[in-house]
């Protein structure tokens, strides 16, 4: 991810948080996840269901185990508001950040454990991908509770709006290159949808969601081989259009 609350190779969880028993075994890992992902910008922005979707849980869930942990001051929260008084981004602070979390670790990428975690991790984003494709375009796999009944109907008028409402017909006769825009962008757009940010999607047109695709695109091939290379271009692209919608909420 590396304009966007990167996850590294490494967290960790000093002996404080680690050893206290008034905290859960996840909630010492959510506190690990939080130091990686403060570790670009100073604090991690990571919504309440990207977090639920890498411990494979639910939402209220990760809300709950993060008061927890600002209530025993590991943690401090901040919420960014706009002018009309709306919470548009929510701020993690690591209170206590151990030296280790302020280092870089260039070698790392010649690791096989950690070049292996990080295949396995962008694995599960594209299959997540690949379903809500399925259940969007295809109609495939209703079981899945990405929205409830309101939900659902609302997201479908903001596809239409945007002109994001593709058959099953009209995406086979797409390039795969373009199929794997629709998917990248389909599946931003729920991300945004489902996060505190979900405002902002009322602000998308299509022509911003392809300008941010397509920048995005042309900045992993410039960035391929090198030490900025993007390992995660979903997260590199979402990322990049909230702060293209941000900029422009102004």
């Amino acid at each position: 991810m590396n304009e966007e609350n990167p996850i590294g190779y490494y967290a960790v969880i000093p002996s404080p948080v680690l050893f206290n028993k008034n905290l859960k075994p996840n909630e010492k890992l959510l506190y690990a996840v939080i130091t990686v992902l403060a570790n670009k910008d100073g604090y991690c922005f990571a919504s309440n269901n990207y977090l639920a979707d890498l411990f494979n849980s639910k939402p209220h869930t990760i809300s709950n185990w993060i008061s927890h942990l600002s209530k025993l001051n590991f943690v401090h929260v901040e919420l960014i508001r706009s002018d009309n008084n709306e919470i548009i981004q929510r701020r993690i602070y690591i209170n206590d950040i151990p030296y280790v979390i302020k280092m870089t670790y260039p070698y790392s990428i010649n690791m096989t454990e950690s070049m292996s975690q990080k295949r396995q991790y962008n694995n599960d984003i594209y299959n997540k991908i690949d379903r809500f494709f399925n259940y969007i375009i295809k109609r495939e796999n209703k079981n899945l509770e990405y929205f409830n009944e309101f939900e659902e109907v609302e997201f479908w008028k903001i596809l239409k709006n945007i002109e994001f409402d593709y058959t099953d017909e009209v995406i086979k006769i797409f390039t795969k290159e373009n199929v794997e825009k629709i998917k990248i962008i389909l599946y931003s757009l729920k991300e945004l949808y489902m996060s505190s940010k979900r405002q902002l999607i009322y602000k998308v047109t299509k022509e911003n969601l392809i300008f941010v695709y397509d920048k995005c695109k042309s900045k992993q091939e410039e960035y391929e081989g090198t030490i900025k290379q993007i390992n995660n271009f979903f997260e590199y692209y979402f990322t990049s259009l909230i702060k293209s919608l941000e900029k422009n909420s102004y």
